[in-house]
């Protein structure tokens, strides 16, 4: 929103949230009942082209969107170092507004302009006098339009919105009130319009110029450099006609330079050019590696995380990933295409976020596979693979610590990561599990009056450790899985054995705590829970809720620093800035120097490791 919003500022449509779609449905339904009484031969191509343009643009954008954030994960070639947030992720999740106005706009031009209708799929005529009025009246109508929108009068009604993005993505490029939009869109309409009023416009040439300005708007707000320099050199005055993603960024650091659209040359002549723009644009050209910090190693969960992730779709990655989406059943088409092909080519880790804490660099990168590959046993090489991969490339570029998150520390693939220590003994990048601090996590949220608790499942490395915990600090501990008793016993001391219980019975006839271990709780055996009973988990996975006389506790997380930037992406089915404890324990790993691994039998002083992530700023989920 601007700082003073002014008249038209709200699209039409705002108040209707998510249904907004519905305002193209009259055309959708003319559409169909066209179809069914008349069939497709009736149907003109510009009609039968609407839909499909309106589609086509939507994955364009998309494609923009995930390259954008990969890059920028990267940091290579990145161009404003700062971080995004949530609060811009929501402001800019109306970006296809746009589109939806483009489509009525379409439509309406159908039934109104007969020559519309008339149009065929190529006229050169019709495409060079659209190429000339975007060169001459647009770009220059554009320049002194938007050096207007930088008065103060206009600025602080209207396109101070546009500019609250510093940081920009590229559907930042079309994030503009409602009246803003409408003037851009009437200056687009002239080369569109001009050729169809004389009888040489094309369904193909308007396509064309509105995919080029969508590409250009998202090259122009991607934030990272990636137009080669030599084809500067080849053609010399493509640097009047094309500008580069590091030249409009300057534009929202500076604001009152380079006002161009797409082609800088007004800039040149009214001299407005930032005197930076080709030393910025050699630099972040040029790009420098970065060496984090921190490297946190996750994989995606489900179909549904393939858009979840930071790299997917914005609006759902910055939502729980168990939040409702409406659209989701007509992209799953996609989601398994995506699913064949990280199976098929997904040969290394690649980067999804990129993370500051201070001076203090962490990043994100994921192992392509998804969690039913976990519990295939003829996969496990390969993902060991995967997993080793990465750990060699984090050690090479001498990252300090590389944590292992949620099944890429399964004990059952890798005895959570002592299969690597001990193949790679001089390994100087540490492992980290993070067991210890997530023990901590799930021994601070049971409650202090607790006397007993019923720890079901299986075995794990966290759920040992809480149970070991729990008997020395003089809670009753009740099993029923004699094997896991017995495996428990031979851990716990001596002189704690006595609160640690084996009964025979499914669900013993006591109120208690249950802890989770790991194995998914079904329907059944929660109803067999005596009301009041608090879940807690210890797993990185959270349970189905079906009790509504029950209460569940989140996995083991804590709410992260404010001081910790770049976080516009909710991890998993966490709230947005909660991390998981055991990726905060590789986070305080390495803020901490501990030069031990803390993986396979190993774990990190319990008490330890709570005071220093309290130290650093992290707080517990019952306190934030």
């Amino acid at each position: 929103m601007a700082t003073r919003p002014g008249p038209l500022t709200e699209w039409p449509w705002q108040c209707m949230g998510s249904f907004k779609y519905l305002v193209l449905a009259p055309a959708a339904l003319h559409t169909a009942h066209r179809v069914v009484t008349k069939g497709w031969g009736d149907m003109s191509l510009a009609y039968a082209a609407i839909l499909p343009a309106l589609l086509l643009r939507m994955i364009h954008n998309q494609i923009w969107i995930s390259l954008s954030r990969h890059q920028t994960a990267r940091r290579k070639h990145i161009i404003v170092d700062r971080g995004l947030e949530f609060d811009q992720v929501d402001r800019e999740s109306s970006w296809d507004d746009q589109i939806i106005f483009n489509g009525l706009f379409f439509y309406l031009a159908y039934a109104a302009v007969p020559n519309v209708s008339r149009m065929p799929v190529w006229i050169t005529e019709g495409a060079i006098i659209t190429a000339l009025l975007h060169i001459g009246p647009v770009e220059f109508l554009y320049y002194w339009f938007h050096r207007a929108l930088h008065h103060h009068f206009l600025y602080s009604r209207y396109h101070s919105h546009h500019h609250a993005s510093i940081v920009t993505e590229p559907i930042t490029s079309v994030i503009h009130p409602f009246a803003e939009h409408v003037v851009y869109f009437l200056l687009f309409s002239i080369p569109m319009m001009t050729p169809i009023f004389m009888g040489c416009g094309s369904v193909l040439a308007v396509v064309l110029y509105i995919t080029y300005i969508d590409f250009m708007n998202n090259m122009g707000h991607c934030n990272f450099e990636l137009v080669p320099k030599h084809i500067f050199h080849v053609f010399p005055a493509l640097k009047y006609l094309m500008y580069t993603p590091s030249f409009h960024s300057l534009h929202h650091t500076q604001f009152r330079t380079n006002y161009s659209l797409f082609m800088p040359f007004y800039d040149y002549i009214y001299n407005t050019m930032d005197s930076s723009t080709d030393e910025l644009y050699e630099r972040t050209l040029k790009g420098t590696e970065e060496t984090p910090d921190l490297v946190h190693l996750t994989h995606m969960t489900n179909l549904r995380s393939t858009y979840h992730l930071r790299v997917g779709i914005a609006s759902i990655a910055s939502r729980p990933s168990e939040s409702p989406v409406w659209y989701m059943w007509m992209i799953w088409p996609v989601a398994w295409l995506s699913m064949v092909l990280a199976w098929v080519y997904g040969s290394s880790a690649f980067v999804i976020e990129s993370l500051t804490l201070k001076k203090f660099k962490m990043q994100t990168w994921a192992i392509p596979r998804y969690n039913f590959h976990y519990g295939l046993i003829w996969q496990r090489e390969s993902i060991n693979s995967l997993i080793e991969k990465a750990i060699l490339d984090a050690d090479g570029r001498g990252v300090r610590v590389l944590s292992l998150g949620l099944l890429n520390q399964a004990k059952q693939l890798n005895g959570s990561g002592e299969l690597f220590t001990q193949k790679y003994p001089k390994l100087r990048v540490r492992l980290v599990d993070g067991s210890g601090l997530a023990t901590a996590v799930v021994l601070k949220s049971i409650p202090l009056y607790t006397k007993q608790v019923f720890l079901f499942g299986s075995s794990s490395k966290v759920a040992h450790a809480t149970a070991t915990a729990l008997c020395k600090r003089g809670v009753q501990v009740i099993m029923n899985q004699k094997n896991e008793y017995d495996m428990l016993k031979l851990r716990v001391p001596e002189s704690s054995t006595a609160y640690l219980k084996f009964s025979s019975d499914e669900i013993p006839q006591v109120k208690v705590i249950w802890i989770w271990i790991g194995d998914i709780i079904d329907d059944k055996q929660q109803r067999r829970a005596p009301s009041g009973t608090i879940f807690i988990p210890t797993s990185q996975f959270p349970l189905k809720k079906t009790r509504k006389d029950c209460t569940y506790l989140s996995t083991p997380a804590m709410k992260i620093p404010e001081t910790m930037q770049n976080v516009h992406a909710c991890e998993n089915w966490l709230p947005r800035r909660v991390m998981s404890a055991w990726r905060i324990a590789g986070i305080i790993h390495a803020q901490e120097g501990w030069n031990m691994h803390e993986c396979g039998d190993d774990m990190m002083d319990i008490e330890k490791v709570w005071s220093a992530a309290i130290r650093h700023g992290f707080i517990p989920l019952s306190k934030a």
